[in-house]
């Protein structure tokens, strides 16, 4: 189960990448400077911005309670996950 939720949140994590990548800022272009229509868009002006705005929100939030459970699953594990666990500790000698 931790896997396939580890598995999830990487592709989660592109897809956001990608989904905030895609999004133009608001009046962006140089027709947006004078008032124009933007005529680019492949779902007009207003509709890509609805779509890729909602993609980002439930994107947002997926990442974010995926993100809380993992950290709630790795914390109820009898396993030491820290990242040091495996390293080996140096004593250094006292300086005279």
């Amino acid at each position: 189960m931790l896997i396939l939720l580890v598995v999830i949140h990487v592709i989660i994590c592109l897809f956001l990448i990608g989904v905030v990548l895609l999004q133009q800022g608001k009046s962006a272009d140089l027709a947006g400077a004078f008032g124009g229509q933007g005529s680019q868009t492949a779902f007009g002006p207003r509709g890509a911005a609805n779509l890729l705005t909602k993609l980002t929100t439930w994107g947002a939030i997926l990442f974010m309670v995926i993100s809380i459970s993992l950290t709630v699953m790795l914390s109820r594990t009898s396993a030491d996950h820290s990242v040091l666990s495996g390293t080996p500790t140096q004593q250094s000698a006292p300086k005279k």
